[in-house]
């Protein structure tokens, strides 16, 4: 992924103007520290060179997202058919090559060549007119803090780019009865782009067959490299390297970076995947259980954002309102990125689904500030909802609980954080990231056009009703 720098300019100022604007985005290109790579593209005078470069950043599947500045006066005219045919997210970096005004150096050559106090608002100004989805980061290049601005949009463009090829298998259908997990998959696919797809838990099996006893041996020394074995029972460990063996050769054979299954439907199988689903986990692919695609989705694109950070699918399991307190958990499938010491694999009887004791990681959740997501149908449109929590070391050792855990606390308060959570649809499935913020939250959702709901320090329930009255009137019932 990279991301393609445009610089805006015109040939009224001549030939020696334009090789110092090439010369001064080559140095700010040079100098910007991101999490993804920028590459300086062209200095555009033309509207001829700006659809075409407009067109060579639709197609390629390397570019994640146009970064256009207007170092001198770029008449905005110019931009129109170019913007009105980008398909990739873009951000508008309102900035300037120098910092200060030089007192001396001043004069009207000067004035000439740095405009982007005149440039940008021009540029900004046709963006505004044609109603397009922009992120604007303004401040100087060489700024830690705007650099940072500008990563948070990249991190949002590639879950952007991500989103819109990504594919989900499901083993089975839903959780029967309930309604959070479904959604309209055809009006899905046109917003996110994500192609959500059954198989069935037959095929599943055929593969977990094809997996050779060779296979299953160097998955093993995996695991033992990564985590602690503090069972006897190999046979459950080895089962659930064959579980995961099959699911992820699947999931390559189809190109998909997500998958669901449900404790339903396990035709066939020993166990339910649990180690197999959090290992899967680790290596950057989304899993929902139930059933739950659109949360499976969501974990593989914050993955895809943050490739080595902390995120997890979560559930919320129960209160403690006396230490206002939330433990989120799963029957097995939490992801080791967010484990706060070694995961230890371990065996235990599942009280659902009827099939043998599965291994799976057992641990505690790191403590620290994150986000739990969730992505609903609202009818007709999608809502992704952001609440800000704080993670806490577990107060209680929980001994006859052997499931990955975390506790966290919602903003605005315990009682506040829980009922804006109800009052805007959250499901019971969430994705937990500890490093996704609110600058990201929000370009992720302008790029995709879909409705943001954030809950945070300054939330009510009263401002947060309001608010989703106005989303109605915005996004339609």
């Amino acid at each position: 992924m990279k991301f393609w720098f445009v610089t805006g300019s015109q040939f009224l100022y001549g030939e020696d103007t334009i090789r110092q604007v090439e010369a001064d985005s080559k140095e700010i290109v040079a100098g910007l520290k991101l999490p993804f790579p920028v590459e300086y593209k062209l200095t555009a005078k033309t509207n001829a060179e700006i659809t075409q470069i407009v067109r060579e950043a639709n197609y390629d599947d390397e570019c994640a997202g146009i970064i256009t500045f207007c170092h001198t006066f770029s008449p905005s005219k110019m931009w129109i058919n170019g913007l009105a045919m980008l398909q990739k997210p873009w951000l508008h970096f309102h900035t300037q090559y120098n910092e200060t005004i030089p007192n001396e150096a001043i004069d009207m050559d000067y004035m000439n060549l740095h405009q982007s106090a005149h440039g940008d608002r021009e540029h900004g100004f046709i963006g505004a007119r044609m109603r397009m989805p922009r992120t604007v980061v303004a401040g100087y290049w060489k700024d830690p803090a705007v650099q940072a601005q500008i990563a948070d949009w990249q991190r949002a463009a590639v879950g952007a780019l991500f989103s819109k090829s990504l594919k989900v298998v499901r083993f089975g259908d839903n959780m029967r009865e309930v309604a959070v997990t479904e959604g309209d998959k055809v009006e899905t696919q046109i917003v996110m782009g994500w192609q959500v797809n059954t198989w069935a838990v037959g095929d599943l099996v055929k593969e977990m067959d094809k997996v050779t006893e060779a296979e299953i041996d160097t998955l093993v020394k995996e695991y033992e490299s990564l985590y602690t074995i503090a069972t006897d029972d190999m046979d459950s460990v080895r089962y659930q390297a064959r579980e995961e063996i099959a699911i992820e050769r699947i999931l390559v054979r189809e190109g998909a970076k997500a998958f669901s299954n449900t404790f339903q439907d396990l035709y066939g199988m020993k166990q339910l995947p649990g180690l197999a689903s959090q290992h899967l986990m680790s290596k950057g692919y989304g899993f929902g259980a139930e059933g739950d695609w659109k949360t499976a989705a969501m974990t593989a694109i914050i993955k895809a954002m943050y490739p080595d950070g902390q995120t997890s699918f979560m559930e919320d399991y129960t209160y403690d309102y006396k230490h206002e307190l939330i433990l989120g958990s799963h029957m097995l499938e939490v992801c080791p990125s967010i484990a706060a010491d070694r995961p230890r694999i371990e065996v235990h009887k599942l009280g659902i689904g009827g099939k043998e004791p599965p291994a799976r990681l057992v641990f505690e959740g790191r403590a620290g500030t994150a986000k739990a997501l969730s992505l609903i149908d609202a009818g007709g449109r999608l809502r992704l909802i952001a609440q800000d929590v704080t993670c806490e070391k577990p107060f209680q050792t929980m001994p006859n609980l052997p499931v990955a855990r975390t506790m966290w606390r919602p903003q605005p308060s315990f009682l506040e954080g829980l009922k804006c959570w109800i009052i805007a649809g959250g499901a019971h499935h969430t994705v937990l990231s500890y490093n996704i913020t609110d600058d990201v939250v929000r370009d992720f959702a302008r790029i995709m056009g879909i409705e943001l709901v954030c809950i945070n320090a300054d939330t009510t329930a009263v401002s947060l009703e309001r608010d989703l009255m106005l989303g109605d009137i915005i996004y339609g019932r």
